[in-house]
């Protein structure tokens, strides 16, 4: 079988790469975009959960767990508001296995506490729903996160008492107003502090312990009162505090409650259930106190049961119901008292109110006669007996649950802690031998290295003695240029001006031949004497010195920034005549440039640098800017390279101004006369 060259293979294998990379790229921004869209507003919300579900498609494409997850949770969201709780259950089902298999603590513990909500809601599954939320609290623990443990404390407390276990749930009440405390002081977190101290107070009713459960009412109507919006909560407090009252025979005090609470003139219009409920519970405490205007309590009644028949509220129905039993039992009306005990008696089945219809079955069995009165009574006892052994299975299961957890987190540690010792030796020996290998390599780039600077400060020396030998060359030539002038100028010059004037003074001599003789020869030394002078001024005039400066400069500079590694741009006009500017100013210019490049390569971490020279209004100006990590000037005048550079340019009668932000690189401004 022919095999394909090496070359086409890899071709091959990178055009699939490059393929894929661009699908990905692709679907990632379908995942974005849909994402974005079904949280928009302006769509309906079934479109937002189409939205939604298609993000999850195009995350599951990418086949990347962590945006899978994202997805996940935000399709899950919307299956909430949607009404779909099956595909809320199933979604967050997938997050947890996903979240187990990457780690992700986070994603985890919001996996389990949706799973806790789910089970929670149907009030039929609370052990399952203590299961998940048991380990949503944990994993919140370790992270640290006290606003949702409060959020799952809160749930477990509800659960616990569902099932009757008041200790339990006053525990996990207590731990979470200890955390909420710690919280910030917003209407949200008071809200979570009324609902504790509420529960609290309704355990310790059911316990009979009443002056607890009032002083933890009241503090729940302290809650309320901070809050912005806190009317509906203060005056559910009033209702609790009232109906502990009653339940301790302070049938007075309760009734003046309630009224007070039905005198409150918004209450219909703030909550039509609770004002229904109220209602109720002033038509029986009034009975219960023994005012006989049954009409009127009637009434009370009707309009209580009417309000919540209305809503669809079977619990205020059921309260309702109840009390209405009670209230023609009290009066000797049998027939009334059956019709709504019986009432009380499905209601209470139907929404699985044990305590009602335990309520309900006493009332049946004294109101029905013979056998029939007595099938209620064993059916009570039965229940009783069941919620009994009920409450006691699930305390303990709850116990176990708990235990279960506790035990699971131990062995992940285990295991956690085995693997990480693993991977702490694994990357102990890595690191060794890499420290090995780097420590090996470092010393010969350090060898070449210190060679490269050897080299470098040995070219930049050359370089300066080179400068100073040719100042000197410079300085001789000019002494010499200027020795040559004066002899021309005082001696050749003056005997050739004397001879001019000895043979001028010959034309005054007749003779015509003599004469043309005597301008013959004048015209001549004219013309020497012109020719001297023009000598004479051309050496005195120091253009060696001046000539190139430019070049020797960006020489200097191209070489610095290629011994630095930087990108140097340099700029200059060709207004400046540098054959008149003076060899001390040169050679002072030629140093800043040379100190600042040093001082940017050794301080700055600069990548670019600019330097520029022009002439404004008789002044050389040079400009050194680079983009380094800047520094404080007013903390920085002292140092020895500034130093160096204001040195050099007082010699100048210039000046010099540093400008400098952190981060935001440094600009050198300066400033010198222009003369000669």
């Amino acid at each position: 079988m022919l095999r394909l060259p090496l070359f086409i293979l890899v071709l091959f294998f990178s055009l699939g790469t490059y393929s894929q990379n661009k699908l990905k790229s692709a679907e990632y921004d379908s995942v974005v975009k849909f994402r974005a869209l079904s949280k928009a507003d302006e769509h309906s919300l079934e479109e937002r959960f189409q939205f939604a579900r298609s993000a999850v498609g195009y995350s599951k494409k990418l086949k990347i767990d962590s945006i899978i997850i994202k997805s996940n949770q935000n399709y899950s969201a919307l299956c909430i508001y949607t009404g779909k709780f099956d595909e809320f259950r199933n979604v967050n089902f997938d997050n947890l296995r996903l979240s187990k298999k990457i780690n992700d603590s986070l994603a985890l513990a919001i996996a389990s506490h949706n799973l806790g909500w789910y089970h929670h809601r149907s009030r039929t599954q609370n052990d399952s729903a203590y299961y998940y939320y048991t380990k949503a609290y944990k994993i919140s623990e370790q992270l640290d996160m006290a606003s949702r443990q409060v959020e799952i404390l809160i749930n477990i407390s509800e659960i616990q008492k569902l099932e009757k276990d008041y200790i339990g749930s006053e525990e996990s009440a207590i731990n979470a107003i200890k955390l909420t405390e710690q919280l910030p002081k917003n209407d949200y977190n008071y809200e979570s502090l009324w609902l504790l101290y509420n529960r609290i107070g309704g355990g310790a009713t059911t316990l009979k312990l009443y002056d607890k459960a009032i002083e933890y009412h009241h503090k729940a109507y302290e809650m309320a009162e901070k809050m912005d919006n806190g009317l509906l909560l203060k005056l559910s407090s009033e209702n609790n505090i009232a109906h502990v009252y009653k339940e301790k025979g302070a049938l007075k005090t309760a009734l003046d409650i309630y009224e007070g609470i039905l005198k409150q003139k918004a209450l219909f219009d703030l909550d039509p259930n609770f004002y229904a409920l109220v209602l109720d519970n002033v038509a029986f405490a009034r009975f219960l106190n023994g005012n006989q205007d049954y009409k009127q309590l009637e009434n009370m009644f009707a309009k209580a049961y009417r309000i919540s028949d209305s809503l669809d509220d079977p619990i205020n129905k059921l309260n309702v119901s109840i009390d209405l039993a009670k209230f023609y039992k009290g009066r000797g009306k049998l027939d009334q008292a059956v019709q709504y005990a019986e009432q009380s008696y499905k209601l209470a089945n139907e929404i699985s109110s044990n305590d009602i219809l335990l309520e309900s079955m006493v009332l049946l069995s004294e109101l029905k006669p013979g056998e029939e009165g007595k099938a209620f009574l064993r059916e009570h006892i039965y229940l009783s007996d069941s919620l009994l052994a009920n409450e006691r299975r699930i305390r303990n299961k709850f116990a176990r649950i708990e235990f279960e957890t506790d035990q699971l987190e131990l062995e992940k540690e285990k295991i956690a802690t085995e693997k990480m010792w693993w991977v702490i030796s694994s990357m102990v020996l890595l690191l060794t031998s890499l420290l090995v290998y780097i420590i090996f390599t470092q010393r010969n780039k350090n060898k070449e290295l210190k060679f490269k600077q050897d080299q470098q400060e040995a070219n930049e020396e050359i370089y300066n003695l080179m400068l100073s030998q040719q100042d000197k060359v410079d300085g001789a030539r000019a002494e010499e240029k200027k020795r040559i002038s004066q002899e021309l100028h005082d001696g050749v010059l003056g005997r050739l001006f004397g001879t001019r004037l000895s043979l001028d003074s010959y034309n005054f001599n007749e003779g015509k031949e003599a004469v043309q003789v005597r301008s013959k020869y004048i015209a001549e030394l004219k013309t020497i004497e012109n020719d001297i002078r023009k000598i004479s001024h051309d050496l005195n005039t120091d253009f060696i010195s001046g000539s190139g400066f430019m070049d020797i400069l960006s020489e200097l500079i191209d070489k610095q920034a290629q011994a630095y590694q930087l990108e140097c741009q340099f700029d200059f006009t060709d207004d400046i005549n540098w054959e008149i500017i003076s060899n001390k100013t040169k050679i002072n210019l030629y140093r800043i440039v040379q100190e600042s490049l040093q001082n940017i390569y050794k301080h700055a971490k600069a990548k670019h640098v600019k330097i520029s020279i022009e002439l404004k209004k008789a002044v050389i100006c040079l400009s050194i800017t680079d983009d380094g990590v800047g520094f404080e000037v007013n903390k920085s005048k002292k140092g020895i390279g500034l130093k160096n550079i204001r040195s050099r340019i007082e010699e100048l009668d210039g000046t010099v101004k540093f400008q400098s932000e952190i981060d935001k690189g440094t600009t050198t401004l300066i400033k010198i006369p222009y003369t000669t």
